[in-house]
This record gives C-alpha cells, sequence and structure tokens, in this order.
C-alpha cells in the first residue's frame, strides 16, 4: 500500500482503529485468561502506564510512591 494512503487513513480513523485494536485485544485475553485475570492485567498495564508518564516528567520516584502508598510507610 501507499504510505501517502495509510497517513491520509490514519489521520481521519485513528480513534475508530485504536477503538478497534484495543477491543479485539482485551477480547482476546478475556477469551484466554478470564475476566478477573485480564482486569488485574488491565489495572497493572495502566498503573505502569502512570508511573512511567511521571517518570518521563521527571518527577522524583519515591514522590510517586508517597502519593501511592499509605501514609507512614516510606521511612
Amino acid at each position: 500500500m501507499n504510505l501517502k494512503l495509510l497517513a491520509e487513513i490514519w489521520q481521519h480513523h485513528s480513534g475508530k482503529i485504536l477503538g478497534v485494536t484495543l477491543g479485539f485485544i482485551l477480547g482476546v485475553l478475556i477469551i484466554l485468561f478470564g475476566f478477573f485475570r485480564t482486569l488485574f492485567i488491565t489495572m497493572c498495564v495502566i498503573v505502569g502506564y502512570i508511573i512511567g508518564k511521571r517518570i518521563d516528567e521527571k518527577e522524583d520516584i519515591m514522590d510517586i510512591l508517597d502519593k501511592l502508598l499509605p501514609p507512614g510507610y516510606h521511612r
């Protein structure tokens, strides 16, 4: 396929493409692992994304842990 055509399709339909892809992946995970295991994997991915985003923004890891963990946990 032509790269220009693919870029134009992506520009106009990126939300639909991402939605279908994520829906397909989620469906396959539920079939393979079950609902609760898939839910756990999804929560781990979200937490990993949040921590990674904050690290990319140069936030201190100890500050991140202080926000996530209960008070008094870090010494």
